[in-house]
């Protein structure tokens, strides 16, 4: 893990290289820039992990590079602003557009060292918060006691003693993303970022700016690879990748730098790239969709995933997993499938994999009473799930949602399908979805399903 870089922004050359004197003998990487547009300087050469700032100096004041750094969508690091002519006014518009501290001048080099360990360290459980909300649905590591499975952690424990790139294929849903966190868990870049990019989800115009950054009118923007700096970059559906922005990640794996969009700077960059494909990318350079230069400097260390067909023996784990994940997360009642139930999913095709696995799961949790759950459960569960088009599964239903918005969108469109498929009949109803019928009401008037409304 690289140290942490502050730049030290001050007009007064003899506190300006007394702190940076301090902090580096603490072992922190520092530069220092003796105006505004030093530091705007500074900034587009190397994105600071903490800025000290001093307010008043020549050409533009602290308050106004604060403002202008907070526009859109708050400061990108921890920033300590300094001042000998302080007012309160002046403090609280600082603390207003995101300054972590307040220090004034004399400065006590005691309370500055405990002040930007403090900063520096919420900024880390930060950014740690909303890496753990972002892996909240991912295992911390892959689950199956499969003779196959051991042999794939292993392999990626080896792995992840070497700082290389990875290239991770499988099919989708079948554990992609748990692979490659368990990689960076256990890699020598543990404690830097862990930085997840879907390149599917991205449009041609504007991948290359959401990964590289830009500056464009005054506004500076740092992308992905920056924020991924010292740690490690995870680039999923890599295949759905366009031309141009291809060429831009050969070049950065070449030089391990890059330009943002809008500058002709080199941005020299320090992480590990696992891509991640569902595609068999050997068949896409064949047919010229993928560079073949790209995908050999991607390809150094291969893993494959396999599909969950492939060790069906982890299923009973799995859904035990999965059982004790959405009870503790979701509050959901605990429910336990029968050995016979158990051994029906082991022998089911499992065409989504893991994902599948886990919707069954809490569809069953959801829908379902009773302490077991047995095999006409389980079957009635797949077979409402196969019959449904996925039209009717997520229309009107916004994927950005909170999870439990989310869900009980989809219930509410779950069952009125059901409702109207079972011609309007709650008995019926009850029995497709395999739950008690005095619950099913309970479940009806909550989501506000109108029984007559929702058959006709």
């Amino acid at each position: 893990m690289p140290a942490a870089h502050i730049l030290v922004v001050d007009d007064e050359p003899d506190i300006r290289n007394l702190v940076k004197e301090i902090l580096e003998d603490e072992g922190y990487e520092v530069t220092v820039a003796e105006n505004g547009q030093a530091a705007r300087q500074a900034r587009r050469q190397r994105r600071p992990d903490l800025i000290l700032l001093d307010i008043w100096m020549e050409d533009v004041d602290g308050i106004t590079l604060l403002r202008e750094w907070s526009e859109g969508g708050g400061l990108p690091c921890p920033v300590i602003v300094m001042s000998g002519h302080g007012t309160v006014e002046t403090a609280v518009e600082a603390t207003r557009l995101g300054a972590y501290d307040f220090i004034e001048k004399p400065i006590s080099l005691a309370k500055l060292l405990l002040t930007v360990e403090r900063a520096l360290e919420a900024d880390r459980l930060s950014r740690e918060n909303v890496g753990l909300r972002q892996q909240a649905d991912v295992p911390p590591e892959p689950v199956g006691r499969s003779e196959l499975m051991q042999r794939l952690r292993e392999q990626v424990l080896r792995v992840a003693a070497h700082d290389t790139w990875v290239l991770i294929s499988g099919d989708p849903g079948s554990g992609k993303k748990t692979m490659a966190r368990f990689l960076h868990t256990h890699s020598s870049r543990r404690d830097g970022p862990f930085v997840e990019v879907g390149v599917g989800s991205m449009s041609q115009q504007t991948s290359a700016a959401e990964l590289f950054g830009s500056e464009e009118d005054g506004r500076l923007h740092y992308g992905k690879f920056e924020q991924a700096n010292g740690g490690t970059l995870y680039l999923d559906d890599i295949a759905d990748m366009d031309d141009q922005t291809q060429a831009r990640l050969l070049s950065v794996l070449e030089t391990r730098s890059f330009t943002r969009i809008g500058s002709a700077e080199p941005v020299e960059v320090d992480l590990r790239i696992i891509a991640a494909t569902s595609r068999d990318l050997e068949q896409e350079v064949a047919a010229g969709r993928f560079r073949e230069d790209l995908y050999y400097h991607l390809n150094v260390v291969p893993l494959h995933v396999p599909a969950l067909a492939e060790h069906c023996e982890d299923v009973p784990d799995l859904l035990n997993y999965y059982v004790d994940y959405f009870v503790d997360r979701e509050h959901l009642p605990y429910r336990r499938f029968t050995v016979a139930a158990q051994n029906r999913l082991r022998n089911y095709a499992w065409p989504g994999n893991v994902r599948e696995l886990k919707n069954l799961v809490q569809r069953l949790l959801i829908l379902g009473s009773g302490e077991e759950i047995d095999v006409p459960e389980v079957d009635a569960a797949i077979r409402s799930a196969d019959a449904l088009p996925p039209e009717a599964v997520l229309s009107g239903v916004p994927l950005d949602l909170p999870l439990r918005e989310a869900r009980e969108q989809f219930e509410k469109v779950y069952l009125e399908q059901q409702l109207r498929e079972a011609g309007g009949s709650v008995g019926k109803l009850a029995k497709r979805v395999g739950m008690e019928r005095t619950h099913l009401y309970r479940k009806l008037k909550a989501l506000g399903i109108d029984v007559k409304r929702a058959a006709d």
